[in-house]
């Protein structure tokens, strides 16, 4: 009798914990049970999913022809603006460089302004390289951004401040800390074109706005950011052919 009656409780605690996984979203607004399951089923590789993405794949090689663009371009530059929270898909062939596309972020966090310490929610601010691909996120699909590079540890060792953090990706799901979510679609486009243009010729630029003005300075920033932003004006400016 205590066996069955130990044996009916366990089974209603399982209950109860499935229950809670399957409604407990994670901060890429999936469940905690599907993380659990993606975990489970093994480890993928970018070779395979893109193997599971074969329709995705050629939505893009259509995007980029409707583009005027080759498949895949010769470069790529992912450009995500924190005011209106959107990223734009730009490539390059020759020396023209054309919009592929445009996804709307669905989550971030923080305010303008660059990142400075691990833990500050910021998103950062800057030029960065594409690092890797990543095909078994717990948000689905992720891209990981090169952050600090080089300007970042620069000014972190000027102002004498350590521990800048990192792991920033662009990703899956629709809700993030200090990383861009932009949807598991929008991941699965992306994912595709950066594996086939590949990660050493895709960089992400992070902006505050569009513009980048001096207006666009917030209040009480580090003296560095003008030189910062100046940097952001030059390569967006590069990119105003893309339209």
């Amino acid at each position: 009798m205590h066996r069955r009656r130990r044996a009916i409780v366990a089974v209603v605690v399982l209950g109860s914990v499935l229950g809670l996984a399957s409604v407990a979203a994670t901060r890429s607004g999936r469940s905690l049970l599907w993380s659990a399951f993606t975990r489970l089923r093994g480890r993928a590789t970018v070779e395979s999913r893109l193997a599971d993405l074969t329709d995705t794949a050629l939505r893009v090689q259509e995007r980029c022809l409707a583009a005027g663009l080759p498949f895949p371009p010769d470069e790529l530059t992912l450009v995500a603006y924190k005011d209106t929270r959107v990223l734009r898909v730009v490539g390059r062939s020759s020396s023209t460089w054309r919009p592929i596309n445009e996804f709307q972020v669905l989550g971030a966090s923080g305010l303008p302004g660059p990142k400075l310490a691990a833990g500050d929610r910021q998103v950062p601010e800057g030029v960065y390289p594409v690092e890797s691909l990543n095909p078994n996120s717990m948000f689905h699909l992720a891209i990981r951004v090169g952050y600090p590079n080089a300007f970042d540890r620069a000014q972190a060792s000027r102002d004498g401040r350590s521990d800048l953090g990192g792991d920033i990706m662009i990703h899956g799901g629709s809700a993030s800390v200090g990383c861009l979510a932009i949807g598991d679609p929008a991941i699965e486009e992306l994912f595709v074109l950066v594996a086939s243009v590949g990660v050493e010729r895709t960089r992400v630029i992070i902006a505050p706005t569009e513009s980048v003005t001096p207006d666009a300075v917030p209040p009480d920033s580090p003296p560095w950011l003008p030189e910062l932003y100046q940097s952001l004006r030059l390569e967006l400016a590069k990119l105003t052919n893309a339209g």
